[in-house]
């Protein structure tokens, strides 16, 4: 008797450590760590000239996002910010020659997307990126 519950636990064991190294384990790990992670970026515009990167995190009920923007050229980077609080979505965009850097924040905000351009504010847009929520 003794040895038939010695061999079940083994091959439970053995059975749960199979699981945790399995493909699908480890990917739902990934995708844990990925999300709880704060830092985003770099997010470049279509042509490359100008990216953002920065970090976003929430602290006392707040969430904060601060951002950094280079490009280096006479043109004007712009990185666009949208998010939804209050039950509806809002944005806005930042503009910024050589680099820079800047802090928002704001109360009750659930999700942020953020895109980069450069050369005008809706020129040269690269792609959306979640960044929070």
């Amino acid at each position: 008797m003794r040895k038939v519950l010695a061999v079940t636990a083994l091959a439970g064991s053995m059975a749960f450590a199979a699981l945790a190294v399995s493909p699908a384990a480890q990917a739902a790990t990934t995708i844990t760590a990925s999300a709880s992670s704060s830092g985003w970026g770099k997010y470049y515009s279509s042509n490359s000239k100008a990216y953002t990167y920065g970090k976003t995190y929430k602290s006392g009920g707040k969430v904060y996002t601060h951002w950094y923007g280079k490009e280096s050229t006479p043109k004007h980077g712009y990185v666009w910010f949208r998010y939804y609080s209050g039950g509806k979505w809002h944005q806005f965009y930042r503009h910024w020659n050589g680099s820079y850097d800047a802090t928002w924040s704001g109360r009750g905000i659930k999700k942020i997307d953020t895109w980069t351009c450069w050369g005008g504010k809706h020129k040269y847009c690269g792609s959306h990126h979640r960044i929070y929520g």
